[in-house]
């Protein structure tokens, strides 16, 4: 009782302290006036840079494009439902972009971080890296909140697929034009602040975006090829877009996949297109073992049958190699080597009248480069061989090699797979979806259709298939 009594007397005090406490006006004594209440603008940039790392390394697009096997739990190669949620593509990177777009355009704001850059630059920049983020949700999904989002709009309308690249073209044109000479931006850990570069991976990023819509929209396609390809564009290795990674606590994500798991391998069909082709390239790619090859872990396999592989063959490779994949290993956005085999493809299809067999070599030469593999003599014997030469059936080595270049960036090579149909993949043996085919879209997170139902809705109305892995996004024909 004593213990109560104490007890409450206590609680009384604490109540008429507080309702005396807020009867008073403190005013402006718990504010500090040298704090700022504007984000540091080159710090989102860094922050949202380094972020643009998840979709590279996107696992799951990585599977279904088969550069990668599970060895212990196969769910997703075998194609279970995915119901990835979207909101932190949204709230992550993007929203950093947007920021430093409005800070540097809003009247009020805009002469307080010209310290980081030229206003014009550091939007310039913003776009680009947007576009490029944007670029991973639509190819995965199809139609998505875009014009509305980043608004704090909460229930943003989805824009079609086929709107969304226009605007695309629109951004990177635009962006492209509006730097100026004023300060170099910082918190670029990709260029440095270095415009020229940026000019060039906006008109290079253009020709990867104008073949991906090629079947869909074949005459905006040639334009859009046409005028990047006429402005300043990758040429070599020293124009790749690439995340230096210190280690310690940013490090490479194929380094963070391995830190205590080894739930994926490099994928058998991928080693086997390679070591056909006798593609140096492989033991970058991938683990050497003490037999100095590299062990791909078939696809597809239920968890019985992988486990039972990788029991017997405890020599397969992971993804990558160690030298590849240490935690302060660089992790490629977009190369000199994807640009000239996009362009080589172009020309293949009659879009351009460029040389397609010096594209072509000039695309291999700089994978083999960007890859650390390159050998004058090798490379003579690989690209005139019968698997890689353009002789015979050339569109679809081309695109095969496309396919090959963009590895281990599983979203890139998922999309370039969906679009060309090459190389010919054969679905997992025991696969769990009722098609049984290869997955051609993510489905929406089961939270668009219930709080955003009526955006949701309308979307799906307008997919041939609705909202199903087996259905396919605009461009996908």
């Amino acid at each position: 009782m004593k213990n109560i009594k104490y007890n409450l007397i206590i609680a009384f005090t604490l109540v008429c302290f507080l309702q005396a406490c807020s009867k008073v006006d403190f005013g402006d004594i718990n504010d500090n006036p040298n704090a700022s209440t504007i984000p540091v603008t080159s710090a989102l940039l860094t922050n949202a840079q380094i972020a643009l790392q998840g979709p590279v390394a996107d696992t799951r697009a990585g599977t279904y494009c088969q550069y990668i096997s599970e060895t212990q739990y196969p769910e997703v190669s075998l194609y279970a439902l995915p119901n990835p949620a979207w909101n932190g593509a949204y709230a992550g990177a993007l929203y950093d972009f947007q920021n430093i777009i409005n800070i540097n355009s809003s009247p009020e704001t805009q002469g307080k971080v010209i310290g980081n850059g030229s206003n014009a630059n550091q939007i310039a920049i913003a776009r680009i890296l947007k576009v490029y983020r944007y670029m991973y949700i639509t190819d995965q999904y199809g139609a998505i909140p875009y014009s509305d989002a980043l608004s704090g709009k909460a229930q943003p309308t989805y824009d079609s697929q086929e709107s969304i690249y226009t605007s695309f073209f629109k951004e990177l044109r635009e962006a492209s034009a509006q730097f100026d000479n004023g300060n170099p931006v910082l918190g670029d850990v990709i260029y440095n602040g270095d415009n020229s570069k940026w000019v060039k991976f906006a008109n290079s990023l253009r020709i990867i975006l104008a073949l991906r819509i090629s079947k869909a929209n074949e005459t905006i396609a040639r334009t859009e090829l046409a005028d990047a390809i006429s402005k300043p564009i990758f040429t070599d290795n020293s124009d790749n877009a690439v995340i230096g990674f210190p280690g310690g606590a940013f490090k490479n994500p194929w380094y963070n996949l391995y830190d205590g798991r080894n739930d994926f391998g490099i994928s058998k069909t991928l080693v086997d297109v390679m070591v056909a082709n006798n593609d140096k390239r492989l033991g970058a790619f991938g683990d050497l073992n003490a037999s100095n090859t590299v062990k791909g872990v078939p696809y597809g396999l239920n968890r019985e049958s992988v486990l039972e592989f990788t029991n017997a063959n405890s020599d397969w490779s992971k993804v990558l190699s160690v030298g590849n994949r240490s935690e302060n290993s660089p992790l490629v956005l977009l190369s000199a080597a994807h640009v000239f085999l996009a362009r080589a493809e172009a020309a293949q299809r009659g879009f351009t009248s460029e040389s397609v067999s010096n594209l072509y070599s000039e695309g291999l030469q700089n994978s083999w480069r960007e890859w650390g593999v390159f050998d004058q003599s090798a490379f003579n014997t690989y690209i005139n061989s019968s698997e890689v030469s353009l002789a015979t059936n050339p569109l679809e080595k081309i695109c095969t090699m496309r396919w090959i270049s963009f590895f281990p960036n599983g979203n890139q090579g998922w999309a370039e797979w969906r679009r060309t149909g090459f190389p010919v993949l054969v679905p997992a043996v025991a696969a769990t979806n009722s098609s049984k085919q290869i997955v051609r879209r993510f489905v929406y997170p089961v939270t668009e259709s219930t709080l955003n139902k009526s955006s949701y809705s309308a979307a799906v109305s307008t997919i041939n298939g609705g909202d199903s892995q087996d259905s396919k996004v605009w461009w996908d024909k």
